[in-house]
């Protein structure tokens, strides 16, 4: 999911590394007030998603997909805003040192897989753990995919708006952009994803049931 430098417009690009300033900044204020006692899994969960990302699945359609991670982060943290400070340092990372990812695109990767993508999959956590009451491991797994597969669509979408836009970016349609990004994470990364977060959920809420301690959250 990962958009590499030339595929979108320099007027997108900028759209993006502008759209993102408010979420770094209001997730940079979340991160100090966190919990210390999370820091550590923090780190252990932000290098857990460094980790994934760089383990991209080849799918038939000529294209790769991979999970992230940040519905994870988001759950683990009882946190959106945080993930979105977590994956979003993992792209910097990966985009400038790895070459996986645009530096030019940086702002609009993390909006898809920084915000869209933990923001989703936690919501739809929230909402199936306290008001559908079903287990938080199968909430969060349900979440990290729909998450993925969302943010996978929207990726799809900044893509087939190109040519419409600006002629000379990416050239494929919406018909092609969207199927082949949104195929691709529904049929191999999503169910990967929801599985991995799933398994981690249940794992951690054995060993550090206290993170999930009962609290009043806001479904959006």
């Amino acid at each position: 999911m990962h958009i590499p430098d030339g595929y979108l417009g320099p007027i997108t690009c900028i759209f993006f590394y502008l759209l993102m300033i408010p979420f770094w900044y209001k997730g940079l204020k979340e991160l100090r007030k966190l919990d210390p006692k999370k820091l550590p899994l923090l780190g252990v969960l932000t290098a857990f998603s460094f980790l994934v990302m760089m383990f991209n699945l080849p799918v038939p359609d000529g294209t790769t997909c991979h999970m992230v991670g940040g519905t994870l982060i988001a759950v683990l943290m009882d946190n959106p805003w945080v993930a979105t400070i977590a994956i979003s340092i993992v792209l910097i990372i990966q985009a400038i040192f790895f070459g996986d990812g645009g530096v030019t695109c940086i702002g609009a990767n993390c909006f898809n897989m920084g915000v869209v993508l933990p923001f989703v999959g936690y919501y739809i956590y929230k909402f199936l753990a306290t008001k559908v009451k079903i287990d938080e491991a199968v909430a969060a797994g349900i979440g990290a995919y729909f998450g993925l597969v969302i943010a996978s669509v929207v990726a799809g979408f900044e893509f087939g708006i190109q040519p419409f836009i600006e002629p000379g970016y990416c050239p494929y349609p919406f018909t092609v952009s969207i199927p082949a990004m949104a195929l691709a994470h529904m049929l191999v990364a999503g169910p990967v994803a929801a599985i991995v977060t799933g398994v981690i959920v249940w794992y951690v809420k054995k060993v550090r049931p206290e993170l999930f301690a009962k609290k009043e959250v806001e479904i959006l």
